[in-house]
């Protein structure tokens, strides 16, 4: 995407005070319509900080601080980009938190030797690196182009499902109830319950249908022995961030690369969402602005590893909000961002929050993963894969994608460096899926105009074949419908000439219900035609009259 092209889809600027997302509410109605706004966005918050915890092998009470401090980097993240300050932050209403984007490498790193430390490390470097490349990255987005942005976040989906159905067996593999039935019923049960919600309820409730199929699960747990907030009292209740918490940062260059390489699909989605935000306002996004904001986005992730928290960007959901409920007020999405910043101040809230059965978290990451998917196939269906080798780049990226998730083990004997980067999906799929597209799409030498490879024209002859079976199915139905209809009207015209042979209703001139066929009139007209035929025939010197005068007293009739 080039500067130009932000610049185009945008509207004419408007002076500070007068733009709509300067738009001001009384306070109750500020904090209010934040509040909506953080409530839609929570659960994609607290979920990245409990599956890296849990990752990393961490109790409830440091899962807790790990929700605590993503609170609060969320919420120091949104007051920044809302709010804005030289060169930082767009001040347009989005709501920035820890992204989704980010979990599957930060779990493969976790998980390994490094630990957290790695994770905050690799993280420190990437973040600076995009802070760096800002003011060059409208050259280096057209590099991301949709058929990369969509296979790369449909890989994100589909990499963390794994982690869904570990939570639905109980979360501990080495646990004596891993897999046992009372698990995955309240694992599937939390699932019903968030359907449910969803399907039957509108407005705000359908909207937190995935908090509250947590909560009415956890609730449900309780009984059933399945919940333990034994770990819920202890520590403080209000605590300021400690830097660090968890060790000083480790930086290992494999984690480092596949961080960066995550770090540059975040900045692509974060300009995608400043020009929609900017599309929904009416309100002009140019390319200095974008710059701010993805400023802002890549300062909140730099800081964020200082308080034990990880990358933070604008969430998609909230500008789909802004477009719903038509509160374009930046000033109401900054409060949304000061009630985040206080909810981490009290690491008791993350506590409770730790505390949630790991079924229940798997019943909603079923919906919650899935729809992360769904989103990059979206994304993936208005890719055009006519005339070029979209749908090979496609294919191989998701497959190098799937390796890792399908078999852990692929990349032991490789370096640890090669392991490192490809051992994420995410990583595997954004390495593969940006090189094809440099090679196919980029490159323009040696490159054919039609049916570029068998695999495209393949993919075509089938749809062709496909929408032909198609017509010619329609084709078979409708004539098939045709003939029956031909049929049955034939009985019946049989059926009506065979009663007038017996002179059955001929005195009344009335047609039986059983002589009508679907549409009635045709069958009628005939019926009454052959009446008339018959009574000339028989009396010549009577002019045939309409049937509706037959049998009115007529002499000659009988």
């Amino acid at each position: 995407m080039s500067t130009t092209t932000v610049d185009q889809a945008t509207s004419v600027e408007k002076p500070v005070g007068s733009r709509p997302e300067d738009e001001r509410y009384p306070l109750g109605k500020t904090f209010l319509y934040g509040l909506q706004h953080i409530m839609t966005m929570y659960g994609g918050v607290i979920a990245p900080p409990i599956i890296v915890g849990q990752a990393a092998g961490l109790d409830g009470a440091q899962i807790g601080v790990l929700v605590s401090a993503a609170l609060l980097v969320s919420g120091l993240a949104t007051a920044l980009q809302t709010l804005g300050i030289r060169f930082f932050g767009s001040q347009l209403p989005l709501v920035q938190g820890i992204s989704f984007a980010t979990v599957s490498t930060m779990v493969a790193v976790a998980s390994g030797d490094g630990g957290l430390p790695a994770v905050f490390g690799a993280i420190i470097v990437a973040a600076a690196i995009g802070l760096a490349i800002t003011p060059f990255f409208a050259q280096i987005v057209r590099f991301f182009p949709p058929v990369v942005t969509g296979t790369i976040i449909t890989i994100i989906g589909v990499s963390l499902l794994p982690t869904a159905a570990g939570w639905m067996m109980g979360g501990d593999a080495e646990a004596a109830d891993w897999g046992s039935v009372p698990n995955i019923s309240l694992a599937l049960g939390t699932l019903v319950v968030v359907l449910v919600l969803s399907r039957f309820l509108q407005g705000t409730i359908s909207r937190l249908s995935i908090l509250f199929g947590l909560v009415i699960g956890t609730v449900v747990a309780v009984p059933l022995g399945l919940a333990d907030f034994s770990e819920v009292g202890q520590g403080a209740v209000f605590e300021l961030p400690t830097p660090f918490a968890f060790g000083m940062p480790v930086f290992e260059l494999g984690a480092i690369l596949s961080m960066t390489i995550v770090i540059l699909v975040i900045m692509t989605e974060t300009t995608a969402d400043l020009i929609a935000i900017g599309e929904v306002l009416d309100t002009k996004v140019d390319s200095k602005r974008v710059g701010d904001g993805l400023r802002a986005d890549m300062a909140a992730t730099l800081v964020a590893p200082l308080l034990n928290s990880f990358p933070a960007s604008a969430f998609a959901q909230n500008v789909g909000l802004v477009a719903i409920t038509g509160i374009r007020s930046r000033f109401a999405v900054a409060a949304g961002g000061a009630v985040l910043g206080v909810l981490g101040l009290f690491p008791v809230l993350g506590r409770v929050v730790a505390a949630i059965p790991a079924p229940v978290l798997g019943g909603a990451g079923i919906v919650l993963f899935g729809s992360v998917a769904v989103s990059g196939i979206r994304t993936l269906s208005r890719v055009e894969y006519e005339g070029n080798l979209n749908l090979t780049l496609v294919a191989v990226a998701l497959g190098f994608g799937i390796i890792p998730i399908a078999v852990p083990d692929f990349y032991d004997q490789f370096p640890t460096w090669v392991g490192m980067i490809f051992h994420s999906g995410i990583a595997a799929a954004a390495v593969v899926s940006v090189l094809l597209n440099l090679v196919f799409n980029e490159i323009r030498w040696g490159r054919r105009s039609e049916d570029p490879s068998v695999f495209t024209a393949g993919s075509s002859a089938r749809l062709v074949v496909t929408e032909e079976q198609e017509q010619r199915r329609a084709e078979y139905f409708a004539r098939l419908d045709a003939e029956h209809r031909a049929a049955r009207r034939a009985r019946l015209n049989a059926d009506v000439q065979a009663r007038m042979r017996h002179g059955h209703g001929r005195r009344s001139g009335c047609v039986s219900a059983i002589d009508l066929d679907a549409d009635g009139v045709p069958d009628v007209l005939q019926i009454r035609e052959g009446a008339r035929a018959a009574v000339a025939e028989r009396r010549p010197d009577v002019e045939a009259r309409p049937l509706v005068h037959a049998g009115a007293g007529d002499p000659g009739e009988g």
